[in-house]
């Protein structure tokens, strides 16, 4: 991450995004605007962005292909902002590698602090600087190489699913909560709403457990949060 905090801002409505990009400077960050996905494709990949802002309903492209494309090559920060509400849709989004959603109509001041947790997250590390690899049953996470392997075998996760493994890993044995989780991995306290955290928690589990239906390492504790394992 660069000293000046880069932001591409994807977003066709230039009311909001005028509103935006102006808030932002104010505020000390660097803002490039993009109008379309292809044009945000370009600018991402020419400019490499510290994060990225983007809408959903794009005039040539949906925003969920952008993600994708991105996520295919890059771990870069995206944040969602889109008027779509629909639980599906943000769960989509979540699900190809968004790291956060904010629904339209929003405030900025929710904004600016969404983008504060995502600097925060950049510039810090969950796992304890004292370990190597960490190793528990079939599961090895090496943390100088930031690589977790499955059997030996290296599995991909995302940024934020790796960020969420390393803050479970570190608490292993504790009885984590909701809010405790989006607070420590996402930055800002969000009472009441899981729903991020249980599309993150799935596709983890997908990739680090045998079996699903029974995981070894990161267990539900039902109506309170998740629990790492302790051996």
């Amino acid at each position: 991450m660069t000293d000046e905090f880069t932001t591409l801002l994807i977003e066709d409505d230039r009311y909001i995004s005028n509103f935006v990009a102006v808030s932002l400077k104010k505020e000390g960050y660097k803002v490039t605007v993009a109008e379309s996905a292809d044009e945000g494709l370009f600018l991402f990949t020419s400019n490499h962005p510290d994060m990225v802002l983007l809408d959903l309903g794009l005039p040539d492209k949906d925003g969920l292909e952008v993600i994708r494309e991105i996520r295919g090559f890059s771990g870069t920060p995206i944040l969602v902002v889109s008027a779509r509400e629909q639980e599906k849709e943000k769960i989509e989004a979540l699900d190809l590698g968004a790291d956060d959603y904010i629904t339209k109509p929003f405030h900025m001041g929710e904004l600016l602090a969404r983008i504060r947790a995502v600097k925060r997250r950049l510039q810090q590390q969950l796992a304890p600087p004292s370990l190597s690899v960490f190793s528990c049953d079939y599961l090895t996470v090496d943390y100088e190489k930031r690589q977790v392997l499955v059997d030996g075998n290296e599995v991909h996760l995302t940024p934020m699913e790796y960020k969420l493994l390393l803050l479970m890993i570190a608490n292993k044995g504790k009885v984590l909560t909701h809010n405790y989780i989006v607070k420590e991995v996402w930055g800002y306290s969000e009472t009441g709403d899981t729903k991020t955290i249980r599309v993150f928690m799935a596709n983890l589990r997908r990739k680090i457990e045998k079996n699903i239906a029974k995981p070894r390492f990161i267990l539900t504790e039902i109506g309170v949060g998740y629990r790492f394992v302790d051996e």
